[in-house]
């Protein structure tokens, strides 16, 4: 991510600059802009019909007085400026001055210094590249952003503001790292030593291997795990910030690093996407990385369960039965409904063990909830009013929007087996529900939520916050909610 510094508002005299500004007459620096160059932006703005419109931007090249190019960020209207607007402006400057090279000023005189942080976020979401693969630059394509000032009224109050955003932001690339890897490269051994790092942070870090989880009797975890030759893992993560003694939040995450589809195996085309099946374990990882980034005043418990479900002479076959680590038996009729048996056995530990104020799984569950819902929106499944009512009002505010499914008593009995307690599969209707039903099946009435992420973690276009591919999506979700309504 790149290195944000804050000035004041003073223009710089030459180069490239991004300045935000709303619609109506000139003020500020834009006013002083303007007529250092001629009154360019005012006419370049009349001729491309630019109306400040929020995000919205317009690039005037050689507008004189020794500056190379002026971006014209639109702020839209003043009276509905908040944190996510100038978020979003922040995305839309940042992918303007990535066209210009290495360095960027945005101007941000006119938003309050708390905004002018947020300002920054943007700025690092929208900058965002993963290309660690790439030997050399491709002919014609700028480099990475790597240094941003961001020009406002009170750069003291605003880089003070910008720290605990700092954090978030470096846990939102984490996780957009973790998702954007290749599944040779981040199994589930490499994984987990990606989460140890975290120790660097005051996290606790604790590992299931294969023996201890053969222990506590995952079975159905490991069960989607023995077609693979990378032994799975489940990470436990604790970041004490709270009182001694209080009761955690609890984040759960599906983490399967490469998702052939087992015995039942998906069609080759688009099959290297499934590179992305850990999103949610991912997911909780930044979120971590994020509360301990910041000192969040809160205990948090983040469980990721880490496993290839891959196809060999020991894979799991179809009509298997597992039993889970709550006692409950499964009949696996699809090896490729896998995510929800590896979380059956993570969600269990974790309310058995922690005892948590509540649960929030996230997980690329189904393909379902894409047909549903699109890449808009997450799909949100709960137990409790009050956790779906905080998830869903700031994801209103983070732009990480969810819809909330329905989750009535009667797609359970969808899931009952001739000859076991379960089955991993309900059919093809209401496909993502029956998913829910099964996963509350092993929360023990803790208060909980199921956020289906298949359609928003990973995209194909760029979005007003991410760039296209790993999105990060949960992250500024659930740190916001924790701050909101947990913290302190």
């Amino acid at each position: 991510m790149p290195d944000i510094a804050f000035s004041d508002a003073s223009l710089p005299t030459s180069g490239t600059i991004a300045i935000l500004a709303a619609p109506g007459a000139p003020a500020g620096a834009f006013a002083a802009l303007d007529a250092a160059v001629g009154g360019a932006l005012t006419r370049a703005a009349k001729a491309a019909r630019f109306g400040f419109d929020a995000a919205k931007t317009c690039v005037v090249l050689a507008p004189g007085a020794g500056y190379d190019r002026v971006i014209m960020v639109g702020l839209g209207n003043v009276a509905a400026l908040d944190a996510t607007v100038a978020e979003r402006a922040g995305v839309a400057a940042a992918r303007a001055l990535s066209d210009a090279g290495a360095a960027g000023v945005v101007v941000a005189d006119t938003v309050a210094p708390d905004l002018a942080a947020h300002v920054a976020l943007g700025i690092v979401l929208g900058s965002y590249r993963f290309d660690s693969y790439r030997t050399q630059p491709r002919k014609g394509e700028a480099g990475p952003l790597v240094n941003v000032t961001v020009a406002c009224a009170d750069p003291a109050h605003a880089s003070t503001a910008w720290q605990p955003l700092a954090a978030v932001a470096r846990g939102v690339c984490l996780c957009r790292d973790l998702v954007s890897e290749p599944a040779n490269m981040l199994r589930p051994p490499e994984f987990e030593q990606r989460i140890l790092a975290l120790r660097d942070l005051g996290i606790e870090v604790e590992v299931l291997d294969r023996d201890a989880m053969h222990r506590l009797g995952f079975g159905a975890l490991l069960g989607v795990a023995q077609g693979s030759d990378a032994p799975p893992r489940t990470v436990i993560m604790r970041w004490n910030g709270g009182a001694e003694g209080d009761a955690p939040v609890a984040f759960v995450g599906k983490g399967v690093t490469f998702d052939s589809g087992g015995i039942s195996i998906k069609p080759a085309a688009g099959m290297d996407e499934m590179k992305t099946d850990m999103a949610g374990a991912a997911a909780v990882v930044g979120t971590m990385a994020a509360l301990a980034g910041r000192k969040a005043k809160v205990n948090a418990i983040g469980v990721v369960g880490l496993v290839e479900n891959m196809l060999s002479g020991n894979a799991q076959r179809p009509g298997d039965i597992v039993r889970t680590a709550a006692g409950q038996t499964v009949e696996v009729l699809n090896t490729d409904a896998e995510g929800r048996l590896v979380l059956a056995d993570v969600l269990w530990y974790t309310q058995d063990r922690f005892k948590p104020r509540f649960m929030v799984n996230l997980a690329t569950l189904t393909g379902a909830i894409v047909v549903s819902l699109g890449i808009e929106r997450a799909g949100l499944f709960s137990n409790s009013d009050e956790l779906a009512g905080h998830l869903s009002a700031t994801g209103e505010k983070t732009g990480e929007k969810l819809w909330r499914m329905p989750m009535d008593a009667a797609y359970l009995e969808l899931l009952r087996s001739d000859i076991a307690d379960l089955k991993n599969i309900g059919g093809r209707p209401g496909g993502s529900i029956t998913a829910a039903k099964f996963l509350e099946c092993f929360v023990n009435d803790v208060p909980w939520a199921h956020l289906d992420i298949a359609g928003t973690a990973f995209t194909s276009k760029a979005t007003s916050h991410a760039p296209k591919g790993a999105t990060g999506f949960g992250v500024r979700l659930l740190d916001r909610m924790v701050g909101t309504y947990y913290e302190g």
